[in-house]
């Protein structure tokens, strides 16, 4: 399987559990209850600036926390537990995320004004899919031609994200009546579960990293 395509299948499904835009639907239909006609504007930007926060997170994290001295091995350790231990809680408790984000973007008054916060942050790319975004940027090949190939497939699967946020969002009164808080709180758990796998794959490559230098020189 090509590189890109194997980095868009990685990123796609880890980043879309994270942020949920199926749920985030319903807590944006609420903050923009009474201003329906900002909708479409609002989940415009939302999605571009989500668009913003990831890519950049996935760019540019790994090579910021190099900087600092943080080795590739000890942030996919740490970038893989962070990414469990957010499943897990997901998985056990959507009902608490859901209401945890409700209330960070119950204070939204303006309309364009509210796009970046809470809406975008730290509602819909709040620090865990940064976190996610930081772990999977860190687990780039090391070759020229497949960290290229890499990095376009993740870019293209944040693209996506971005395109389903859009859509969510913007549909949200349709997807309110289609699925209702059950049906919601599903899809919730199914993502949750596909992430926790993600996370510990990537707490694997990470612990692989640590320990095969040392049983190599045994």
């Amino acid at each position: 399987m090509h590189p890109a395509l194997n980095a868009f299948l990685l990123g796609f499904p880890a980043l879309f559990s994270i942020v949920n835009p199926i749920s985030g639907a319903f807590i944006f239909r609420e903050v923009t209850l009474h201003r329906p006609q900002d909708r479409a504007r609002v989940a415009r930007l939302v999605a571009l600036y989500s668009l913003i926060v990831m890519s950049v997170a996935l760019w540019a994290g790994s090579y910021v926390l190099a900087f600092f001295g943080i080795s590739l091995a000890a942030l996919r350790v740490a970038g893989g537990v962070v990414v469990a231990m957010s499943a897990w809680h997901l998985l056990n408790e959507p009902e608490h995320n859901e209401a945890r984000k409700q209330d960070q973007a119950a204070p939204a008054h303006g309309a364009e004004d509210v796009a970046l916060f809470p809406l975008t942050i730290p509602f819909t790319t709040g620090p865990g899919t940064i976190a996610v975004a930081v772990a999977l940027g860190s687990s780039h090949p090391e070759d020229t031609f497949d960290l290229v190939a890499f990095f376009l497939g993740m870019t293209a699967a944040t693209v996506a994200l971005a395109g389903v946020i859009w859509i969510a969002y913007g549909s949200s009164d349709r997807i309110s009546r289609l699925m209702g808080p059950r049906g919601s709180r599903t899809v919730t758990r199914l993502a949750a579960f596909l992430l926790l796998c993600i996370g510990v794959q990537i707490l694997i490559t990470g612990v692989e990293d640590v320990l095969g230098p040392m049983l190599a020189r045994h």
